[in-house]
């Protein structure tokens, strides 16, 4: 553990690495009596720290979104080791949220305010019955897709846009423009999983790609009329919202 300068206590900025199985909680952010990633994180922290912390994690998630490897960071006075930290905070988190590694972070470190990327995976199950195992995570959508549309239709999300239309409302940010970097479309069997990588997205954006992407793959919407509906910044115009439960953060950049 890095020493401590003097008599004085200084606190350390720690990154944490989580996963959560989000079905059973309403996503990152604390809300008034409903059961939160976050507010499962400050109970164990204060738990096995003694302190009253609020965790910053990389962005909030919807009810129902999973995550795979979802960034955090904190400041404590805490002299517990820091490669002991998930072994005590796994002993307090509940079911569906396991800490997976932490690290000591620079002082500047915030695990929003400091990520440049995210990729997200959209992860559909395209069988004529839903697969029991993949229930909690994935859509089930029974209808045929063809994937070389879905392709087709992607190609006109990736560079700098503005999204608006596809945002949900409720949202409060100074500019609607973003970067997608890629969009990778596979099938195995009867899964199908789209990755999305961008420079950050607004809300329930990846959400309204993926359901947009099954419309184009499924002749509901055209796929060469992609671009104009991107450029039309109307929501009406695009496809649905995708359930929450087939989306889940893989990776967080900094």
């Amino acid at each position: 553990m890095p020493p401590h300068g003097g008599g004085m206590v200084k606190k350390m900025n720690i990154k944490l690495y989580l996963q959560f199985d989000g079905t059973d909680y309403c996503g990152w952010q604390i809300q008034s009596g409903r059961p939160t990633i976050q507010g499962e994180l400050k109970d164990a922290l204060l738990s096995i720290t003694g302190e009253t912390i609020m965790p910053e994690g990389c962005g909030r998630t919807d009810s129902g979104v999973h995550a795979k490897r979802y960034v955090c960071s904190f400041k404590t006075e805490s002299n517990i080791p820091i490669e002991r930290f998930p072994y005590a905070l796994n002993s307090k988190l509940p079911d569906g949220i396991i800490c997976i590694g932490a690290e000591y972070a620079d002082a500047a470190f915030r695990a929003n305010r400091s990520a440049v990327g995210k990729t997200y995976r959209y992860t559909i199950d395209n069988g004529a019955f839903a697969d029991m195992f993949m229930r909690r995570y994935a859509w089930h959508y029974k209808f045929p897709i063809d994937i070389g549309l879905m392709r087709k239709a992607a190609e006109a999300f990736c560079g700098t846009h503005d999204f608006i239309g596809f945002a949900a409302s409720g949202f409060s940010v100074k500019t609607t423009v973003r970067t997608i970097h890629s969009i990778r479309i596979e099938k195995h069997d009867s899964i199908i999983t789209i990755d999305v990588t961008g420079s950050g997205f607004l809300y329930n954006m990846v959400r309204i790609i993926a359901g947009t992407l099954v419309y184009a793959g499924s002749g509901r919407i055209p796929a060469e009329e992609m671009p104009a509906i991107i450029a039309s910044k109307c929501r009406e115009r695009a496809g649905i919202t995708a359930p929450a439960k087939g989306l889940c953060l893989e990776e967080v950049y900094y």
